[in-house]
């Protein structure tokens, strides 16, 4: 037997079971969402914050960071999978997709947030705990004490291409877009680095909430009356909530009679309804109608002129809910749940046609920052019959002298100038009209005679318009 004296034994630790955190577990909640369902931020952060504000201790500052940790990690995911890449063992493909989101939350709190380094990191770690046990908490908090060694310039001096070896892809690192998004932004924008450059960091801002009062229905001086409203920068219905704030809170959007509708949607329902027809100008038709924010303005509109409005969806729910928008209109309208490519009305039916056709939606990126990393090139060739199919159907369903307004919420050129070049090669009865003095005010439109609104320029979606008249 030794003759050493035994050392005293130190008694284990006791396990402390992990702090849930209400604020970021919501946020990986909604993150899975995203992720596991194709799901829409924009459409699964706001049930779950109703929820969580049902728990006294969740108030109107938690809301905000939830937000801000969802939408921020979201806009600069792909930056931040190339600084977590370069701070993990493996492929990131193998990285298991709940530990990459909570790995992005946390290099969104280090990299694009203010909060101190040890609360982000020891947050997450945490949130690991909560959500994926233990062991891969472990993971997590040694791979965000890497990302923590560098602030976001540090990172991108070390994980971007630089510029003058390969623009692009720089570009799409450090300003966190598909390559192929950049590169089609830039085609469609033209010019050189600074333009783009301003037009990619404005898709990464948060857009501010606007709202248009309906003519007849509600005013802008009603609207300007909640707080921290501000005058729409160009549409004479809009207004904007520059603090954010809750929409649904204004009475007059509770009613209807005013609703949430980006600046460039508006406008583009402004200058059809302003384009110069000839003749009568009785029937107007929204083509492609749902959810139903543009027709809402151009029935109002038309109800003003003593116009009708029949506004036309494919999708019955999207109909209805075109229906719930359009209800309490001050003028006679119709709602119709029917494919604009085979429509159910006469040739020549109506004096203005608005057609807002489906698209890949890379106007509206600072609204859904998640769709840049679920669209892919070959998505455009899935939509290229339909936009085609529904401006050919648009061009027969307004009379001679009639106009057609062709509209997409994607600057993308095979999306927007060909579709329309297209038409015109095969249609000897139509021209183009000048649609830019259609908006009085805006600036920087172009050589023309179609528009291409920008979020930089503009602080509208990327919303593009051309006006064709039928001349026989």
């Amino acid at each position: 037997m030794s003759d050493q004296p035994r050392r005293p034994h130190k008694p284990a630790k006791p396990y402390r079971r992990p702090k849930k955190d209400p604020v970021r577990v919501l946020a990986f909640e909604a993150l899975r969402a995203v992720d596991e369902r194709d799901a829409y931020a924009n459409l699964v952060l706001p049930p779950l914050l109703r929820r969580a504000r049902e728990n006294e201790d969740f108030d109107a500052r938690d809301a905000a960071l939830a937000t801000e940790l969802v939408y921020g990690t979201l806009r600069r995911q792909g930056t931040y999978d190339a600084v977590i890449a370069a701070c993990v063992d493996r492929p990131l493909r193998e990285v298991d997709p709940p530990v990459l989101d909570v790995l992005s939350l946390g290099a969104h709190q280090l990299l694009g947030t203010r909060i101190p380094t040890h609360a982000a990191v020891s947050a997450s770690v945490e949130l690991a705990r909560v959500v994926l046990g233990d062991g891969r908490a472990k993971f997590v908090n040694a791979v965000l004490r890497k990302i923590a060694q560098h602030d976001l310039d540090g990172w991108l001096e070390r994980v971007a291409p630089p510029y003058d070896d390969d623009p692009e892809d720089h570009l799409a690192v450090v300003h966190s877009h598909p390559r192929w998004v950049v590169s089609a932004l830039w085609d469609s924008l033209g010019g050189g680095r600074t333009g783009i450059e301003e037009l990619l960091r404005a898709d990464n801002e948060r857009p501010e909430v606007t709202l248009v009062a309906r003519p007849g229905r509600a005013t802008t001086d009603e609207l300007l009356g909640e707080e921290a409203a501000v005058p729409g920068r160009w549409s004479p219905h809009a207004v904007r909530l520059s603090e954010g704030g809750e929409p649904g809170a204004v009475p007059a959007v509770a009613e209807g009679r005013a609703g949430v509708q980006d600046e460039g949607s508006q406008l583009v329902a402004l200058a059809l309804a302003a384009a110069p027809v000839e003749g009568r100008d009785r029937m107007w038709l929204d083509g492609c109608a749902g959810p139903g924010g543009k027709a809402a303005l151009l029935a109002a509109l038309a109800a003003q002129r003593g116009a009708v409005l029949l506004a036309s969806e494919k999708q019955p729910h999207r109909a209805g809910l075109v229906a719930k928008a359009l209800a309490g209109n001050p003028g006679p309208y119709q709602v119709v749940a029917a494919d604009g490519t085979r429509p159910p009305w006469r040739p020549g039916s109506f004096d203005r046609v608005l057609v807002d056709v489906p698209c890949t939606g890379l106007g509206a990126l600072r609204r859904r920052p998640e769709a840049r990393w679920r669209r892919r090139p070959e998505d455009l060739d899935g939509f290229a019959p339909l936009q085609r199919g529904l401006l050919r159907t648009a061009l027969e369903s307004v009379r001679v002298g009639g106009v057609v307004g062709y509209a997409t919420c994607s600057p993308h050129l095979a999306e927007t100038r060909a579709v329309v070049a297209d038409l015109l090669k095969q249609s000897p009865d139509a021209e183009l009209i000048d649609a830019r003095p259609l908006l009085p005010g805006v600036p920087d439109l172009g050589e023309g005679p179609d528009v291409q609104l920008w979020p930089h320029l503009h602080g509208t979606d990327a919303m593009y318009l051309a006006l064709i008249r039928r001349t026989g």
